[in-house]
């Protein structure tokens, strides 16, 4: 039986969106991370973008975390595991620190991390300490760790920020409004780091401010309770998929590829704006991200276009997510009205729009099993093709996204978060079960096992019983 392990941690949390969490919880990071420190660092919720940033702050990988998406039991082994090797661990919040079902408070009393507030001090000074007196005791059994403010003016200024708390809350410092720190306005809210040229200069001078406000010291240690174990079992064993990375397709969860790796499939990555063509791969995956922004030069890579008609001709699997989905379509049309051909083996186009179409958590009743994720985008389809199953907001959230298959290729505005059925995303990537053992004569036939918390699904056998449709 495994032990409980004990790491310092805090969930940065604000009373709405747009507060700074991500600055901050970046500023932490770099900060304790130029201390020496290992820091390792979560996001609350579905979020491709932010996880990039914090990345580059703190040196290692970030994950979600989600009592719904990502699960209790999942979150909790995550946890657990960070707290085995890090010296601190940071949780960005999302939305306000209530706001949402569940919300990021939920999540820091079930697991016991207590909350950093971080409050926008623009325009603010005694009513600082209201704000945060508030979001300190509004649910009494809610561990709170202090305050920190945002988008402070002057050393003025921050004093009186801190002279106005109350009741013993600890003051973790001020952040600067300076433009050197705060990271810029986002392409349609939404900007990836490596886009960001001074990024680097920018975490630095945001920990520089941060560590000159305040005593740099870790948050008390947190308790995180071992997880449940089970083994992986070696779904996709020799099964190699090629995974479409470059600027117009970076939307992955980490922990999704992780899944795959531990099922046993060999990840090859390739860049569909510049690669001539597919690797040699048995499966596909097409994630989201930006194709609007680069739609002519995907169009223009006619050999590329032509490798994926064939992979699909082939009968190979393939899936894919939102940006994914929109590569596959006739035609791409930006917000500027340019409009591009694209793959075509989907019948249909999409225009984007400069307004949000879509934002929800996804649950799926796939032919496979349930899958659940979330949907975010600008761009509206139009295709006369039926799909053959919907998604369901737990929460009454918009959109209720079509999932359209063409043979073996299963494409939606839904980006999936895989380990909350590792059967059911075996299943949509497993080739064809006579020809891929016919091919894995030449191939490695097994893979590590990998011991891993389960999500709540049963693991099918690999085999005939792994393509079996559930109701």
């Amino acid at each position: 039986m495994s032990q409980p392990r004990h790491c310092p941690a805090v969930l940065i949390a604000a009373p709405a969106s747009g507060q700074g969490k991500t600055t901050v919880t970046a500023a932490l990071a770099r900060l304790h991370r130029n201390q020496g420190r290992k820091v390792r660092v979560f996001k609350c919720g579905p979020d491709f973008l932010d996880p990039m940033i914090l990345e580059r702050a703190s040196g290692a990988p970030v994950y979600q975390l989600d009592m719904w998406m990502v699960g209790e039991q999942e979150s909790r082994r995550l946890l657990w595991e960070a707290a085995g090797e890090a010296d601190l661990i940071l949780i960005e919040g999302v939305m306000g620190l209530f706001d949402g079902t569940p919300s990021s408070a939920d999540l820091a009393r079930h697991f016991g991390v207590p909350v950093l507030g971080v409050i926008d001090g623009t325009a603010m000074a005694q009513t600082f300490g209201a704000l945060a007196l508030g979001l300190a005791r509004y649910q009494p059994d809610l561990p709170f760790a202090g305050v920190l403010a945002n988008r402070v003016g002057t050393l003025r200024h921050a004093q009186l920020l801190e002279g106005s708390l109350t009741e013993g809350l600890r003051w973790y410092g001020a952040l600067s409004r300076e433009t050197g720190i705060e990271l810029p306005s986002r392409h349609l809210g939404l900007v990836q780091a490596s886009e960001l040229n001074d990024l680097d200069l920018r975490l630095d001078a945001a920990a520089d401010a941060l560590a000159s406000s305040c005593e740099v010291a870790l948050p008390p240690a947190v308790e995180f309770a071992a997880p449940d174990v089970i083994a992986v079992e070696p779904l996709l064993a020799g099964v190699r998929i090629a995974v479409a990375r470059d600027e117009a397709f970076a939307f992955t969860y980490g922990a999704s590829l992780d899944l795959l790796r531990a099922m046993g499939a060999e990840l090859l990555f390739f860049s569909p704006i510049r690669d001539a063509g597919l690797p040699e791969v048995d499966s596909l995956y097409l994630p989201g991200g930006y194709p609007e922004l680069h739609h002519v030069a995907l169009s223009q890579n006619t050999t590329m276009l032509a490798a994926i008609r064939a992979h699909h001709a082939a009968g190979k699997p393939m899936l894919a997510e939102c940006g994914g989905m929109l590569y596959l379509l006739d035609s791409l049309t930006d917000v500027e009205g340019t409009r591009a051909e694209l793959v075509g083996l989907l019948a249909g186009d999409a225009v984007m729009q400069k307004r949000l179409a879509a934002l929800a958590l996804q649950a799926v009743e796939l032919p496979e099993g349930s899958l659940r994720g979330h949907t975010y985008h600008h761009s509206l389809t139009s295709t006369e093709l039926e799909p053959i199953a919907r998604g369901l907001s737990p929460n009454g959230g918009r959109g209720a996204e079509a999932v359209y298959r063409e043979g073996r290729m299963t494409a939606s505005y839904v980006h999936f978060y895989f380990p909350s059925n590792p059967s059911a995303i075996a299943a949509l990537f497993v080739p064809d079960l006579q020809a891929a053992f016919a091919s894995k004569s030449n191939r490695r036939t097994a893979a590590p096992t990998l011991d891993r918390v389960s999500s709540g699904n049963t693991l099918s056998n690999v085999g005939a019983g792994l393509l079996a449709k559930r109701p």
